[in-house]
């Protein structure tokens, strides 16, 4: 249901009906399918609002964001928050059962090396008998399953589902 996905969500105000079944959550509007929930992102290169409507004519059943469109839809669940991309992560994190409590996460920080330094520890547990995932600019994994990068660092949905996954 969207009113159990918004746990912890600072919400600033809601329009229509919560009590919604979510079938994904989608930041981009390309990707939505028949009941997603958009979650609608200011960001650097466009403005998840500028896609509200695509997003309801590509089926999206529900709205998060931090500007309220014009334009109510009947039939559509709105629900805007103080900041979408926190939203994303908070939603994304309940709608795949909070994975990161079901896994020994390594995180690798710095300026160069990152991803050899991931691969090399992902190698070395994968050696040693563990069930591994990796998450990197080059590929993701879980276990031996290759699934392509397609971003430096994954969105707060992407993470999730791949967490989720291992």
């Amino acid at each position: 249901m969207l009113r159990d996905l918004l746990y912890n969500v600072n919400i600033t105000a809601t329009s229509g009906n919560l009590e919604l079944a979510i079938g994904g959550l989608c930041i981009d509007s390309r990707a939505v399918e028949k009941g997603c929930c958009f979650v609608a992102i200011d960001g650097s290169m466009a403005d998840g609002h500028d896609y509200v409507e695509s997003a309801i004519a590509a089926g999206a059943v529900a709205i998060i964001c931090e500007r309220l469109p014009a334009k109510i839809n009947d039939g559509i669940a709105y629900v805007q928050v103080a900041s979408a991309a926190k939203a994303a992560g908070l939603m994304a994190n309940q709608f795949y059962n909070e994975p990161s409590k079901k896994l020994t996460l390594i995180g690798v920080t710095g300026t160069n090396g990152k991803t050899t330094v991931a691969t090399l520890l992902y190698n070395l547990y994968t050696y040693m008998g563990h069930k591994c995932g990796l998450v990197s600019t080059v590929e993701n994994k879980i276990g031996t399953e290759i699934i392509p990068s397609t971003h430096t660092t994954p969105d707060a949905i992407t993470l999730n589902a791949l967490l989720a996954k291992m």
